[in-house]
Parts: C-alpha cells; structure tokens; sequence
C-alpha cells in the first residue's frame, strides 16, 4: 500500500490578514485622552530687589479640606465669593484709579494694580470645590474686564476677545489687540496659588 501524504494547509495569507487586522484596530481605536485647565504661568521676572506688599493688598482666601471657604478670616459661601472678590479688586483705596467705582476703603486693596488674589488650599480638598473657587475668581476679574471695555469700548471684554479671533485685517487686529491688552492693564489678573 502506498503512503498517503497528509493534507498541508496554505498559510500563505495568514499574515496578509493579520496585518490588515492590526491596521483595522489602530484605526478605529480611540485614545482618551486627559483634559486639565487651561492657564498661563506668569513670565519668570528676574529681580534682584524684594518686592514689599501690603498686606491690605492681599485678598486671601483658604479653602480647607473639608471645602470650607475663609475668605479674609471669616467664612464664606463659594456663591458670594465673586462678589466680595470684585469689592476688594475695585476698592480703589488710595484714590488713584480714575476709573474704579468701589468704596475706597483705606484698610482694603489700593487700586487693581497692587491688588493680589491669595488662593491657599489643603491637600484633602476635593477637586470639585477648588475648580469652584478658582472659578468664582477668574469670573470676578471677568466682570470687572467687562464692565471696564463696556464703558471704554460699548462691548464687553469677552465680545472683544471674540471679535479678535474673527478680524482678518491686521490693522484692525492690531487696534482691537491694543484695547484688550489696556482693558488687561487696568484689572491685571494677580491670582497666587499656594498648597498647605
């Protein structure tokens, strides 16, 4: 009797159909990928000399980690911080802002310029809650940039930055760019962050 051969199978397009699968799963796949705040860390200024600052210029907020909020040593709600927020940035104190509408508090801030937003916050507090206070913050250096274009200009400060974006023509750009930048020297955003 003859010996039969046993049947080969053709393995000639297994790799052919492996890479095609290999290609197939790159592309459909999606990578998640994490989202985060977005800010822009403050030029480093090389200085020699010590800067004083006055403590009736510091506006200092401490978030605990129970997400409580002391606000200039007395509790506070995140809902009012806004508002107590834009008092002590428009205080005008020493008189010398022209265009500021606050009380002119001689114990608080003495114009925007010296102004300095204070943020302190403990390891244990939740995300959530420093996302709110940070926030309340930028959203009272926002009403006041606002109210300040809308007098100056006829439109709010974030009309502006709108406006920016869609000018083609440089020389209007170049206007429209000068004007934000003065809106911004008038309520400079001074927002120090420190963790305990």
């Amino acid at each position: 009797m003859a010996k039969r051969a046993a049947p080969e199978v053709n393995a000639g397009s297994m790799a052919d159909i492996a890479f095609l699968l290999l290609i197939f799963f790159l592309v459909t796949t999606t990578i998640e990928t994490d989202s985060g705040i977005n800010r822009k860390l403050p030029p480093i200024e090389e200085s020699e000399e010590d800067v004083v600052i006055k403590q009736k210029n510091i506006f200092t907020v401490l978030l605990n980690g129970k997400d409580q909020l002391l606000v200039e040593d007395e509790l506070m709600e995140i809902q009012d911080l806004r508002a107590a927020a834009v008092e002590f940035l428009d205080n005008n104190g020493d008189g010398s802002c022209d265009y500021c509408k606050g009380v002119k508090d001689k114990s608080s801030s003495d114009n925007p310029d010296k102004a300095i937003i204070s943020l302190k916050n403990e390891r244990e507090t939740t995300y959530k809650t420093y996302i709110a206070v940070q926030n309340e913050l930028v959203a009272a250096y926002n009403e006041l940039r606002n109210a300040r274009a809308q007098a100056q200009y006829g439109k709010s400060f974030a009309e502006m930055q709108a406006d920016y974006k869609d000018v083609n023509w440089p020389g209007n750009k170049e206007r429209l760019k000068a004007k934000i930048d003065q809106i911004k020297i008038d309520y400079p955003q001074k927002l120090s962050e420190v963790q305990q």
